[in-house]
């Protein structure tokens, strides 16, 4: 698994990975986990430890940039940080005692079904006319930043509290109890949910998973499950293809980003339905 062809195939599969989750704030397990497990026939835990580096090198890459940018909200990613946290625990003290095919059946529904609001959603860089929720503006969780492409500042709202956190708890559960990645979801309950404009979205996504996937990865490492062999040309493509994708997020339009997901997540959703059902 540490041979320099193994290692030039690798590179620019993360790559890929790196740029497609800087853009759309999914980490790049999404690719690399069902790459490494059919293709180059990884074990299921190094295959896992592996998306973990890809996503901290993702967020590593991305990070500083959208923050710098403005476009990762910190008050909104720390705050629902409380909700992904609990459901992680959840979802551990969970395991073992629910079978975890119903609970992968159940998250790819919701996926599935989620591509439906995102198929309607706006055009715009930013949702009109968004009622701003006593809690967001309580906390301040609103925002603006300046984008390149408009050549303006697009100012927007929070809205859904509860339901943004009800579906981050949910994206817990789901990392907690199967040992996968919950970007998508953390994507949906931004986006979908609390309405914010979808670059802003995926960039605080981006940010979130790198303070959740810093929590899991002392666990990985300690169990040996972070060969270097896989995970340091994994490290270098991702951080590559998040460095690329930091630089196109700023020149595309959110709309662009939303029909790249969509097909994405429906991919994502019957991969984990077909899991679900033993296929």
């Amino acid at each position: 698994m540490s041979t320099v062809g193994t290692t030039l195939l690798l590179l620019p599969v993360a790559v890929a990975a790196g740029t497609l989750g800087a853009l759309l704030g999914l980490g790049g397990g999404i690719i690399l986990v069902p790459v490494l497990l059919f293709v180059f026939h990884v074990p299921i835990h190094y295959a896992l430890g592996a998306s973990l580096v890809s996503v901290i090198a993702t967020s590593s890459g991305s990070a500083a940039a959208y923050v710098r940018d403005r476009l990762s909200n910190l008050r909104v990613g720390m705050f629902l940080e409380i909700a992904t946290t609990a459901g992680a625990v959840s979802g551990a003290f969970l395991l073992g005692h629910i079978d975890a095919r119903v609970v992968e059946v159940i998250f790819a529904l919701a996926l599935l079904s989620s591509t439906l609001g995102l198929g309607r959603q706006h055009d715009g860089e930013a949702p009109a006319d968004v009622p701003e929720h006593p809690l967001a503006k309580r906390l301040r969780l609103g925002g603006d930043y300046y984008d390149s492409r408009l050549g303006a500042n697009v100012s927007y709202r929070v809205a859904a509290v509860p339901a943004g956190l009800g579906v981050m708890y949910c994206a817990g559960v789901l990392s907690g109890l199967l040992g996968i990645g919950s970007g998508t979801f953390k994507v949906i309950a931004l986006d979908l949910c609390m309405r914010l404009p979808f670059k802003v979205s995926t960039a605080t996504s981006n940010f979130m998973m790198g303070v959740t996937a810093a929590a899991s990865a002392g666990f990985y490492y300690a169990h040996g499950y972070i060969n270097p062999g896989i995970s340091a040309p994994v490290a270098l493509g991702v951080l590559i293809g998040a460095t690329l994708g930091t630089r196109l997020m700023v020149r595309l339009r959110s709309a662009t980003l939303r029909r790249i997901f969509v097909p994405v997540l429906i991919v994502a959703g019957l991969y984990m339905l077909l899991q679900g059902v033993g296929a």
